[in-house]
């Protein structure tokens, strides 16, 4: 009976990693545009207004609310909130995969042909412009990399007195790798430049 259930419940839709029901969530649109007969992908700088990441480029999206759907639904929700595009005009064309940062957090990118452009009417509290770069040059141009070394730094109610070795424990530093697109006068960094790099090396 104990394993017919458990063989049951493995069979059943997992999660996509332990904790990601209790992870912070959002979903982006990766926005694809013709300009001049050309594809491009549109991005956005955030407002310099704006409390975290002022000044940053990213992709529209956001945390995903309890009234979406499907993190599909909240990537064109927060699509449309940031750029003012009518849903009936993005057109989704498909889900990459998610992007774990970390057991606490996760994205979930989307791609999505926008049949209205040029956009004007953007969320000026939230976006201080938004421009293109054409896929053909996102193709032939490789992004470059810095490390960033990570050290865990337990807190001070840590119990030490639990674990092999106590305060003595080695905890080991984790090397992050951080990509760099530079386009003009844009930089495109962080989180945004990781899943671009995916979305580039998917297409190519």
């Amino acid at each position: 009976m104990f394993l017919d259930k458990l063989k049951n419940e493995l069979n059943q839709n997992q999660p996509l990693f332990i904790g990601e029901e209790t992870a912070l969530r959002s979903a982006i649109m990766i926005p694809l545009v013709q300009v001049d007969k050309e594809w491009h992908v549109l991005f956005e700088v955030r407002s310099l207004t704006m409390r975290n990441q002022p000044g940053d480029i990213s992709f529209p999206g956001g945390r995903i609310d309890p009234t979406d759907a499907t993190p599909m639904h909240a990537a064109i929700r927060e699509t449309h909130e940031e750029l003012g595009i009518d849903p009936k005009y993005i057109n989704v064309l498909g889900q990459m995969s998610a992007y774990i940062s970390s057991p606490s957090f996760v994205v979930y990118p989307f791609v999505a042909i926008i049949d209205k452009h040029p956009i004007h009417s953007f969320n000026k509290q939230e976006v201080e412009e938004v421009f293109t770069i054409p896929v053909e040059w996102l193709l032939n141009h490789q992004p470059y990399m810095h490390t960033v070394s990570v050290q865990p730094m337990p807190l001070t109610d840590f119990p030490y007195e639990k674990i092999a070795n106590g305060d003595k424990y080695q905890w080991r530093p984790r090397a992050m790798e951080e990509w760099f697109y530079d386009y003009g006068k844009y930089t495109i960094w962080g989180l945004t430049a990781r899943i671009l790099k995916h979305f580039v090396e998917t297409i190519k």
